[in-house]
């Protein structure tokens, strides 16, 4: 694993933010409105940009909204980046699109046989329609989780961390084709345009009630979407030294996310979330 330094952290965030505006441009010559998300709208927030020991960005769109971006998404100064998902690199196996930046390369542990073009990122995250009822997200948090872990099961069966049972069963997912998980999504995508709801989250990663509260838990009501209303009502936001879209309902965003987010976190976990086995920027 390398070891990120300050410096590497500076230049990272400087290309991150380059890329961030990039894309702002692009939404907004087309009317599309995104939300910066995470830690990303907690540091607008608490720091008026990045958080100082971040080193990644996260924007979600409404699932109408990310397919009229990946439709434009053409207009990206190549100079700059490009948008990457499974639609424009079959080998690509997450389930959200990525910003990728120029001439760079960032390769994270256990993912270094993936054959994807690997740019340092930033996620860019589709919010799909779910069930209003508590029982109905939670049905479909659990058929999300084993599509989530069929597509990830292409570097769980050789992560360095897993157990034998849990790679054994890494294994066996990934005789299950990633095309098959595709054409799911796919399905869920549609259903998401043609039956809205009132609630979304994103289908491909862990319900942000539950990742990001995994040690102060959130009523079952709250815990496996969010109101689609944080991610239709948006204000600017300065970011450093731009200007971004996020929920104008952050506080209760940032609620549900960290409980207290305006208090800092213990220095000994003020460290960014990337592990890489190979950059270049």
């Amino acid at each position: 694993m390398i070891e990120l330094t300050e410096e590497d952290r500076a230049k990272i965030q400087r290309i991150e933010l380059g890329m961030l505006a990039e894309f702002d441009r692009v939404c907004r010559a087309n009317d599309i409105p995104y939300s910066i998300i995470g830690g990303s709208l907690l540091g607008a927030v608490r720091h008026k940009g990045f958080i100082p020991w971040d080193d990644d960005i996260d924007v979600a769109l409404l699932r109408a909204d990310y397919e009229r971006f990946k439709q434009v998404a053409r207009q990206l100064d190549p100079a700059i980046c490009h948008f990457q998902d499974h639609s424009t690199e079959p080998a690509y196996i997450w389930g959200y699109g990525k910003l990728r930046a120029a001439n760079t390369e960032f390769v994270r542990i256990g993912q270094e046989h993936l054959t994807f073009s690997t740019g340092l990122p930033i996620d860019v995250f589709p919010l799909d329609d779910v069930p209003d009822s508590t029982v109905g997200q939670m049905w479909c948090d659990f058929r999300f989780f084993c599509l989530r872990k069929i597509l990830y099961a292409q570097v769980g069966k050789v992560e360095p961390n897993a157990h034998g049972a849990q790679r054994r069963l890494y294994c066996a997912l990934s005789h299950i084709s990633p095309e098959w998980a595709f054409k799911r999504l796919g399905r869920i995508a549609q259903r998401s345009l043609d039956h809205p709801t009132s609630h979304v989250r994103v289908v491909t990663f862990a319900s942000f009630g539950k990742y990001f509260r995994k040690h102060n838990k959130l009523p079952l009501s709250q815990r496996y979407a969010m109101p689609k209303l944080w991610f239709t009502e948006l204000d600017n936001f300065p970011f450093e030294n731009i200007t971004v879209l996020g929920s104008r309902h952050f506080d209760a965003y940032l609620t549900f996310s960290y409980g207290d987010y305006l208090t800092l976190p213990p220095k000994e976990k003020r460290v960014g979330h990337h592990f890489v086995s190979h950059i270049k920027l």
